[in-house]
């Protein structure tokens, strides 16, 4: 068992002494030494995600239609459900290419209906290939998916120390949310839009104490 960075040491007194207040900084600390959010220690797999991928910058339609697209199947499931479904939902998506997506037709959404490894929701289907037109008919006003998430970005990111400092939504992607919708897009609530936007470095929301914090190249 892992204790939490911090755990068993006190905060200094204005004498000198340490009192027993417990500190803490809302990371453990793995079997490599690295400080990591609790989530982040599950399993292998999250761990990876975790240490190379999440909150990283993703500035491609491409990669932003697939984290957009995720998002929203993950929505009222856990991440890990959706990560270890992650090969199969790119077979079964075309590898998440909006043009190849946009072109699903009855027959493609009876075959996801039928594919055990991806998540079988005829809604979250059906908002994926809407929001594929949705994302190709953006090119027409001289933009991309990616380039118009991103002009969400705030102007400053929130600083967490524990879990519980986490915003789910904020004021940007509640904007965000209402703009895609207005576009034709689906399931692209505040707080999946808050997640899209964690995931993809809009915002920074790894723990003050985490080794990921402020390395993306968007904050410092």
């Amino acid at each position: 068992m892992r204790r939490s960075a911090g755990a068993g040491r006190g905060s200094p007194r204005q004498d000198g002494r340490m009192s027993n207040e417990f500190i803490d900084t809302g990371v453990v600390t793995g079997a490599d030494g690295l400080t990591r959010p609790a989530w982040a220690e599950q399993s292998d797999l999250l761990r990876e995600y975790y240490d190379t991928e999440w909150g990283m910058p993703v500035r491609d339609e491409h990669g932003v239609f697939e984290r957009l697209s995720l998002e929203a199947f993950q929505s009222g499931l856990s991440w890990a459900t959706v990560l270890r479904k992650r090969p199969t939902f790119r077979a079964a998506f075309a590898e998440f290419d909006p043009d190849a997506v946009a072109a699903f037709g009855d027959d493609d959404v009876a075959r996801l209906l039928d594919d055990a490894g991806i998540i079988r929701n005829r809604a979250k289907i059906l908002a994926t290939i809407d929001n594929a037109r949705a994302t190709v008919a953006l090119r027409s006003d001289g933009t991309d998916l990616a380039e118009f998430v991103w002009s969400f970005q705030p102007a400053e990111t929130p600083a967490p120390v524990t879990p519980s400092d986490v915003p789910s939504s904020s004021e940007e992607s509640v904007a965000l949310s209402k703009e895609l919708k207005a576009r034709g897009f689906r399931w692209v609530g505040p707080t999946t839009m808050f997640a899209l936007m964690e995931a993809i470095g809009i915002v920074d929301t790894h723990l003050l104490a985490s080794h990921r914090r402020a390395t993306s190249g968007v904050w410092r």
